[in-house]
């Protein structure tokens, strides 16, 4: 291992580029390994590896589109605050909570 405070800066640059330039062969080693077993194991009880990954597997720094999220209409609005709004989708508004708790029928919080 080499004294790396004795090094200057360009020796130093030259020690990390190295370093990084072992680290993606490494890197990409270990894949092929981990792809070699995944697909041993898949084939081990019939299937391919794209069979199981919907053919993700031969481009793993691909990333997938997905759709823009719908912005949902309001379908619950908080009687005491009307700026407050819940689509009726996801996790309940702590007033809506409170408003179910204290005996108010969800259909009257209804838009």
């Amino acid at each position: 291992m080499a004294n790396l405070t004795k090094m200057n800066r360009k020796q130093l640059e030259k020690v990390i580029k190295d370093a990084q330039k072992a680290l993606k062969t490494l890197e990409n080693k270990e894949r092929r390994e981990a792809k070699k077993a995944a697909e041993a194991a898949a084939a081990k009880f019939g299937f391919s590896l794209a069979d199981l990954t919907n053919g993700a597997a031969s481009s793993p720094k691909k990333k997938a589109k997905t759709a823009p999220k719908k912005v949902r209409e309001p379908k619950y609005a908080n009687p005491a605050d009307a700026a407050q709004t819940w689509s009726g989708m996801g996790r309940q508004p702590a007033w809506y909570k409170d408003a179910v708790a204290s005996g108010v029928d969800p259909k009257t919080l209804e838009i």
